[in-house]
């Protein structure tokens, strides 16, 4: 098991550790719910260094980020980021990622870190033509996720930035917490604002301890990433390995949205094709109608009790107090107000196809 710079702090304030993708993590310290709470109110810090660091660089960069992703990374410049994700050849997704604009001939890719190995061995496979200068960062990086509607204010006294200024999907490279030359990006993955801090892990003990003093008046508290998967699903954003794998079509996980055909890139023949005859399946939202909880892999089935599809995230919302889930069934039932049924142990429970997010804020 691997362990991230700070896995011995976590520890140390009694968290819940758990085997996450290869790293050692902490899944939970005063509960999920509570910690849910504090990220939706206040201001809660997650640790997320077992993500994937990749540095693209050169006259070649673009080319390479061009053919291996998805939306067009032309668009960026520097001080932007893209959500964006691979295809694979066979119809399927390599990983979902955020592609930076660090400098005029550098990114940086952010990628699952379940992923980093195959990601970096999809990526060079493709760059043995291309020749882009390729650098693999992920062990020597840290990246703290600071998320909330507090977390502006509470951070503002540790850099000399305008925190408030940085929009969605935009980044500055700055001091922070007394570090100088810090990523502090705003691509946050819970629906209740903040950014990311990407620094070295040589680095992350002092901006911890920073973090933590400057926000103790605003009731800051450690997050595991129990509250992560709560927080990211009431947004309705995908998981990978959950929502969208290898097998899953991009289409109709509803990624169209970021699939750009201006260009040619990994297998973009045939997910147009996809996308102009139109999925067979859809990627929906639901809530559960009674008190009951959906979880990944169960059934979803008619009324009939015939199985049309199955969920692939699912839990029980602290914010609304019901059972939220997402999964695949066919188009023809993927409308806002159809009714499903999930199969919970011998019970075909009701639910119904609900627009995202779940939670509005």
């Amino acid at each position: 098991m691997k362990n991230t710079a700070l896995t011995s702090v976590h520890k140390d304030l009694g968290a819940k550790m758990v085997a996450y993708a290869g790293y050692q993590m902490p899944v939970s310290y005063a509960g999920v719910n509570i910690e849910h709470e504090t990220v939706r109110k206040g201001v809660g810090v997650f640790d997320v260094s077992h993500m994937g660091e990749f540095l693209i660089e050169g006259t070649k960069a673009l080319e390479l980020i061009q053919k291996v992703t998805s939306n067009d990374a032309a668009k960026l410049y520097v001080g932007r980021a893209q959500y964006s994700y691979m295809p694979n050849e066979t119809g399927g997704v390599v990983d979902d990622l955020i592609v930076y604009r660090v400098k005029d001939e550098t990114y940086l890719l952010v990628v699952n870190a379940a992923n980093i190995e195959k990601d970096w061995a999809h990526i060079s496979k493709y760059n043995e033509e291309i020749g882009a200068e390729m650098r693999n960062i992920s062990d020597g990086f840290s990246l703290l996720a600071i998320q909330g509607p507090k977390a502006v204010e509470a951070m503002q006294s540790l850099t000399s930035i305008d925190l408030s200024a940085i929009k969605f999907y935009h980044f500055e490279v700055a001091d922070f917490a007394g570090i100088e030359h810090v990523i502090i990006s705003a691509t946050g993955y819970t629906g209740s604002g903040g950014f990311e801090i990407y620094c070295k892990n040589s680095e992350v003990h002092q901006i911890w301890e920073k973090v933590f003093e400057a926000g103790k008046d605003f009731g800051i508290e450690p997050i595991g990433l129990a509250a992560r998967d709560t927080l990211r699903l009431e947004m309705g954003y995908c998981l990978y390995g959950n929502d969208i794998t290898e097998e899953t079509s991009p289409i109709e996980a509803g990624l169209g949205w970021i699939t750009k055909f201006t260009k040619d890139f990994v297998n973009s023949e045939n997910i147009q094709k996809e996308k102009e005859a139109g999925p067979k399946n859809k990627l929906v939202a639901f809530e559960m109608n009674d008190r009951a909880i959906p979880r990944h892999g169960y059934d979803i089935v008619d009324g009939s009790g015939e199985k049309i599809g199955s969920v692939t995230s699912g839990t029980m919302s602290p914010s609304l107090n019901k059972g939220i889930g997402l999964g695949y069934v066919p188009s023809n039932v993927a409308k806002v107000g159809s009714n499903i049924k999930i199969q919970i142990r011998k019970k075909a429970v009701d639910a119904t196809v609900v627009k995202l997010p779940f939670y509005k804020g």
